[in-house]
């Protein structure tokens, strides 16, 4: 353990108000790529000659449902994925009354999966699937049933996941939450993001405390305001601080 992952292990130690947010280097880790990095989902070359961002719009969900399903299913379903060391640290000290939060920008649901009870999920969940003309709720093996478009067994409606597609807003009361989770917190720790994507990103502003601990592989934007910067694997990095004991 290096001096930097020392001082994160004393913040911890010392703390029971922490928060942590993350983004999808948090579950590259378990098999599930990320966005932006070089191999990313938004660096692949897609069949539909659309960019995924377009793709993964309110507008071509509404215009090209088959497309948009075909896309999605392939592209961002990884149910026989695990949860890492990373998701296992966490769920871990939330159990010890240490972490009062996890605010992600995951739909992958590898938090609740590990253990994890209190997860915001900012962009919402895979998991989660609603009728869009009845507002029936449906499990995610009923959307993998087939490739193409998910119909509602009621109505016949189009069956889509519970996330924030392109052009279309936060919840505003996951937002509340957590910036209330995060101007409180004594120690912030955040893993496994560019932070590039707003609004989600500038919630860390409202961050009042001097423990911000970064914990990325690549530079971001916040490195210059973080107490503790780590380039490292995050799975790694909680595995040797709290997995290892």
């Amino acid at each position: 353990m290096d001096e930097k992952q020392k001082q994160l292990k004393k913040w911890i130690d010392e703390s029971d108000n922490i928060v942590f947010f993350g983004g999808a280097g948090v579950s590259t880790e378990s098999g599930i790529p990320d966005f932006r990095s070089e191999n990313g989902i938004f660096h692949a070359i897609n069949e539909y000659g659309v960019r995924p961002e377009v793709i993964l719009s309110h507008t071509f969900f509404e215009q090209n449902p088959e497309v948009f399903f075909k896309y999605y299913k392939k592209t961002l379903l990884y149910p026989d994925a695990k949860p890492n060391d990373c998701h296992k640290a966490l769920a871990r000290l939330e159990e010890m009354g240490k972490l009062k939060a996890v605010i992600t920008q995951n739909i992958d649901d590898l938090h609740q999966k590990a253990g994890s009870k209190n997860v915001l999920e900012l962009h919402g969940t895979l998991y989660r699937n609603y009728c869009v003309k009845c507002g029936k709720q449906f499990e995610l093996d009923y959307v993998t049933a087939n490739d193409g478009i998910t119909r509602c067994d009621a109505c016949g409606g189009i069956v889509r996941p519970d996330v924030v597609l392109y052009e279309e807003g936060l919840d505003q009361e996951t937002i509340y939450k957590s910036v209330d989770y995060i101007s409180k917190a004594d120690v912030l720790i955040v893993g496994g993001t560019s932070l590039n994507v707003y609004p989600a990103a500038g919630l860390l502003n409202y961050y009042r405390g001097n423990k911000l601990v970064l914990i990325n592989k690549s530079a971001t934007p916040y490195d210059n305001k973080a107490a503790l910067v780590i380039a490292e694997n995050i799975g790694e990095v909680f595995k040797k601080i709290v997995l290892d004991k």
